[in-house]
C-alpha cells in the first residue's frame, strides 16, 4: 500500500532533504524513524530537494509499507523524529501516486529583515545596511513571466534534463521590518529561488536596473545571475496535488 506523509522541517542542522553520504539530512531521519516504527525497511521519495540550509513548512513524500497504517502513526512518528521534523498527517494514495512526479506546483518563500533582529537571524536575511528599493524588485518580478529558460539560475553541474520552468507567481511584499519574497512554479532549479533572490537584491540596491534582467536571463549563464541569497531565509511552503 502506497501512503503520503505531510511534514514540516527547520533546515539549519541538514543537508538538505535528499539523502547523502556521509551528509545528515531530513530524509535519512524520517526513513530511519518510520522503519524503527513499522519494523521493515521502508524508503521515501519526497517531493523535490531543498538545498542545505533551506526549511520547509510543508513538504510531502510518499513510501510504501505491506502494514495498514491509522491516524495514531503521525504521534507516535513524531516520538522518534527529532524537535526540528514535524509529520503533520499520514493519509493511504493511490498506488501509482508519486510525490514529485504528480505535483503541479510548488511555492516558496523568502524572508529579509530590514532590521537588525536577533529573533530572526536564523530565518531571515538580515540586511538592514542598505535600503532596498521595492518598487524595482517587484518591476523586475514580472519579467520572470516573460521566460521560460532559467539556466542563469541554475547551479552548476546538476543532472537537470532541462532548466525549463513555468513561473505562476513571483512578487515582493513587505511588513513591518521584513520583506517577503514569494514564487511558485510548476519546477525549480536547484539554487534556483536563491540566485532569484540575490538578482533581485542587487536591483533593489540599484546595482542593477530591473530591466537588465532580461540580459541576465537570456545570456544563459549563472555568472550572469547575482550571488546566490543565505540558505536560512528560504521556505518551501506549498506543494500543491490533485488528490
Amino acid at each position: 500500500m502506497r501512503y503520503c506523509i505531510e511534514f514540516s522541517y527547520n533546515g539549519k542542522n541538514y543537508f538538505g532533504y535528499q539523502v547523502q553520504p556521509d551528509a545528515v539530512s531530513v530524509q535519512e531521519e524520517l526513513e530511519k524513524a518510520l522503519s524503527t516504527i513499522l519494523r521493515e525497511e521502508i524508503k521515501t521519495t519526497g517531493a523535490g530537494r531543498t538545498d542545505t540550509g533551506v526549511h520547509a513548512k510543508k513538504m510531502f513524500a510518499h513510501f510504501d509499507t505491506g502494514t495498514a497504517l491509522d491516524e495514531t502513526l503521525s504521534r507516535k512518528l513524531n516520538s522518534f523524529l527529532p524537535p526540528d521534523i514535524s509529520v503533520k498527517r499520514i493519509f493511504k494514495v493511490k498506488d501509482d501516486f508519486h510525490a514529485r512526479f504528480d505535483a503541479t506546483y510548488r511555492t516558496y518563500e523568502y524572508y529579509i529583515s530590514l532590521d537588525k533582529n536577533p529573533f530572526t537571524r536564523e530565518s531571515a536575511w538580515q540586511h538592514w545596511k542598505r535600503n532596498l528599493d521595492l518598487d524595482k524588485m517587484n518591476e523586475a518580478c514580472k519579467i520572470l513571466f516573460e521566460y521560460e529558460d532559467f539556466t542563469s539560475f541554475a547551479k552548476l553541474k546538476t543532472d537537470n534534463k532541462t532548466n525549463i520552468c513555468k513561473i505562476y507567481k513571483a512578487e515582493w511584499e513587505q511588513h513591518g521590518s521584513e520583506l517577503k519574497f514569494t514564487i511558485s512554479a510548476n519546477r525549480f532549479l536547484r539554487n534556483m529561488v536563491r540566485a532569484v533572490v540575490g538578482t533581485m537584491v542587487e536591483v533593489g540596491l540599484g546595482k542593477i536596473k530591473p530591466e537588465d534582467l532580461r540580459s541576465v536571463i537570456e545570456d544563459k549563464h549563472r555568472n550572469s545571475a547575482g550571488t546566490s541569497a543565505p540558505a536560512h531565509g528560504l521556505f518551501l511552503v506549498d506543494v500543491g496535488y490533485e488528490f
